[in-house]
């Protein structure tokens, strides 16, 4: 099967299991529905077929902007349906399953702004780690998100509507430093491996991104110090868990846009 096929399918399967979690959601379940469980995996089984369809092609790997997005997107929903066997972190679905239908149609259908190319097993270890950092750092990010929201409605003394399906603010923090703490790991192993690896990080065309990336992982390496030692936590964890992740979409997304699409230099 083609992949201008598959991405359709994936598409639907990915918006049908957001409408029954929403479904879900508003009848006040808190625990994740077998059925959308089932289109869950079966969109994910979808999306990996497109992935390698797509980011590798015969004669190399293809990671242009549009491709890397879907494969980032998988990477993303698995890490977050393995998370659910300890964490109950399905009400992220609702966010991510939608971003990743637009992301399977966009790449399928959108030209490559990138020849593909062959990675060294040093390359790989650094593209891997990076898309699993970047990965994690989302779920914190969505979480973050969701954190805010739960806060501010618990200090207006909201207790209707999504509130009532979370889980308690203090597990939803909880939560959160533990994808910070494991995405500020693999982000340490992202960085070290670039540094070993890649040839001059500090490139003109890397100069952003490594920047960024770094200024990402202080942040990040600051906030869990802070909250470790001095008790941080709310709005503090938030704000700078949106900052820091806001810091690596410009580096990642930031720098293949001008340098894929607006300088067109693979």
């Amino acid at each position: 099967m083609s992949a201008s096929l598959i991405a359709p399918l994936c598409a639907l399967l990915y918006l049908a299991a957001t409408g029954l979690q929403l479904l879900h959601l508003s009848q006040r379940r808190q625990q994740l529905n077998q059925m959308v469980a089932l289109l869950a995996l079966a969109a994910l089984a979808t999306h990996a077929i497109l992935v390698w369809l797509i980011a590798f092609p015969r004669g190399g790997v293809q990671l242009g902007f549009f491709k890397i997005a879907a494969l980032l997107c998988l990477v993303i929903n698995l890490a977050c349906i393995t998370t659910l066997a300890r964490r109950p972190l399905q009400n992220l679905l609702i966010v991510l399953f939608p971003l990743s239908a637009l992301a399977v149609l966009v790449s399928t259908y959108a030209p490559d702004s990138k020849p593909p190319s062959q990675l060294s097993g040093g390359i790989l270890l650094h593209v891997s780690s990076s898309l699993l950092a970047y990965a994690v750092l989302t779920l914190a990010a969505v979480q973050a998100a969701v954190v805010s929201l739960q806060d501010h409605q618990l200090k207006h003394r909201h207790t209707r509507g999504i509130v009532q399906v979370l889980p308690p603010l203090q597990m939803m923090e909880d939560m959160l430093f533990e994808l910070l703490w494991i995405g500020l790991a693999l982000l340490t192993i992202a960085i070290l491996s670039g540094a070993i690896f890649v040839e001059d990080i500090f490139a003109q065309s890397l100069v952003h991104k490594t920047v960024l990336t770094i200024a990402a992982w202080l942040l990040f390496s600051i906030l869990l110090w802070g909250h470790y030692r001095l008790g941080w936590r709310s709005k503090t964890a938030v704000r700078m868990t949106l900052a820091g992740f806001a810091m690596l979409v410009l580096a990642f997304f930031g720098s293949k846009l001008v340098l894929e699409l607006v300088l067109q230099r693979g």
